[in-house]
């Protein structure tokens, strides 16, 4: 498997450190809010690349951060932070606030059909972690005290900027153009590690420490949570685009400063779901939600069918036009699967003819996981000359990555084609005579009614297919 590297700008031979497993590190949500569908974009691609190593044979154990603490509002260390700002909008503790938005977080998760991680654990969790790394950079040099605040000193450092060309004027103005200067920083890319009382006296959640009453910085939690479950070398560091810089630049300075050597190999950005005017965000716009698409009238898994037709690293554009039209081509793929299953799934697997199929499939997630080339290769099983028990052996095969239920819910549209009131019947030929007929007040008003009895009328090359609207 090749895999595009942001560390190196390479595409590179997937290695892993240790023959036959994979450390997997996922930055996961910031849990003061629900989750919009620019984030989940990230997930359900991490989630396929998680399925698709297990798919080729590999024991793999996948670590996600939940931050409950520590992230401000802006990725540089200063704002309001963002789980005292959720709790005070909504009048609750800053845990109540944590305990519903992640689960929220994984139900959302749940019906987009990515896996949970192995581990999952609360920034909240391993303070002593965090002291124990903070205290090492301290004693290293990396690491001072100001203002109450403990900071890492990037200027310790060969090169901070590790996933672009960056130079050190740039830097200077902060990790973000109209962010307040920090006076206490030595130097303006350095970055805390550990909030005090001095700063955030309206801080929720504090613990002691060495420096005084506080709490820890956003970055220090990736880093020690990742080496607290999978010790200290790292395969595969996930994450959005955005996150790229600061948070993974900062993870990796202090995490190498910390151990002293090279921390991680190969690091997988997802790139940004933007609308028509821009970058989706929960600050503008319509706030978009897997429950929002759910009122009206969308799968979950539309939406991740709908990732998948795009490559990771491509900015891929959300508008309901172009969600119709995954839309229509699933409901596709699940009507052409259901043909399948009333053809018969009963006759011999082909091994051969299954085999010359999966190297289409596995061609396509070797190239830095093109789900759009594997999404083809998905179509290319009903175009196969071999029996219908063979291709869906295919298709049964394929989704263990792409997990999609095609076989599941192209049993349930088969069922109810099969259960199809004698009324229903009747309106969809009446209204197939008007259409004959060009009488499309006629048609239209009797698809309606057929409507209202719970089902839809699609007309396609091989003829009226109705179907039951979910």
């Amino acid at each position: 498997m090749k895999l595009y590297n942001s560390l190196s700008h390479k595409t590179e031979e997937y290695v892993p450190n240790e023959p036959g497993k994979t450390a997997m590190y996922t930055c996961g949500p910031t849990v003061y809010h629900y989750a919009h569908i620019g984030n989940l974009r990230s997930y359900i691609m991490e989630d396929v690349l998680e399925k698709y190593l297990r798919y080729s044979g590999l024991d793999v154990t996948r670590v996600m951060n939940i931050t409950d603490v520590g992230h401000l509002t802006s990725d540089g260390d200063t704002g309001d932070d963002k789980m005292l700002k959720g709790a005070k909008r909504e009048h609750k503790s800053v845990m109540e606030i944590a305990k519903f938005y992640t689960d929220a977080f994984f139900e959302d998760c749940k019906k987009l059909n990515i896996k949970t991680p192995d581990v999952v654990e609360p920034a909240t969790g391993c303070i002593g972690d965090f002291i124990k790394v903070i205290s090492s950079l301290i004693e290293k040099g990396f690491a001072y005290e100001a203002g109450g605040n403990i900071y890492f000193d990037t200027s310790k450092l060969d090169k901070y900027y590790v996933f672009g060309d960056v130079e050190e004027e740039d830097l200077a103005v902060g990790v973000r153009e109209g962010v307040e200067a920090d006076g206490n920083k030595r130097n303006k890319a350095d970055f805390v590690l550990w909030f005090t009382k001095s700063k955030f006296d309206d801080q929720e959640l504090k613990w002691d420490s060495p420096w005084g009453v506080g709490y820890p910085g956003w970055h220090i939690e990736c880093s020690c949570i990742s080496m607290k479950h999978l010790g200290e070398y790292l395969d595969i560091h996930c994450g959005g685009i955005d996150n790229a810089f600061p948070h993974h630049t900062n993870e990796i300075a202090q995490s190498e400063a910390y151990l002293g050597h090279k921390w991680c190999n190969y690091w997988f950005h997802v790139h940004h779901l933007n609308t028509n005017s821009g970058k989706m965000s929960k600050s503008k716009g319509e706030f978009l939600t897997v429950s929002l698409l759910e009122s009206k009238g969308y799968s979950p898994l539309v939406y991740r069918f709908f990732c998948l037709q795009s490559h990771y690293r491509k900015s891929l554009v959300f508008s309901y036009e172009n969600l119709d039209n995954a839309k229509t081509a699933y409901e596709r793929l699940i009507s052409r699967t259901a043909a399948l299953l009333d053809e018969g799934a009963d006759g011999d697997v082909d091994a051969q003819a299954l085999e010359k199929l999966k190297d289409g499939f596995t061609a396509a997630l070797d190239d830095d996981l093109n789900t759009s080339n594997a999404v083809t290769a998905l179509y290319d099983v009903f175009k196969a000359d071999t029996n219908a028990a063979t291709k869906l052996a295919a298709l049964a095969d394929f989704d263990r990555v792409m997990s999609l239920d095609i076989i599941e819910n192209a049993k349930k549209m088969s069922d109810g084609a099969q259960d199809i009131p004698k009324e229903v019947e009747e309106l969809v030929r009446r209204r197939q005579e008007a259409r004959k007929a060009k009488d499309f007040a006629l048609a239209d008003k009797l698809r309606d009614e057929i409507a209202a009895l719970g089902y839809s009328v699609r007309e396609t090359r091989q003829g009226t297919e109705i179907l039951p609207i979910k």
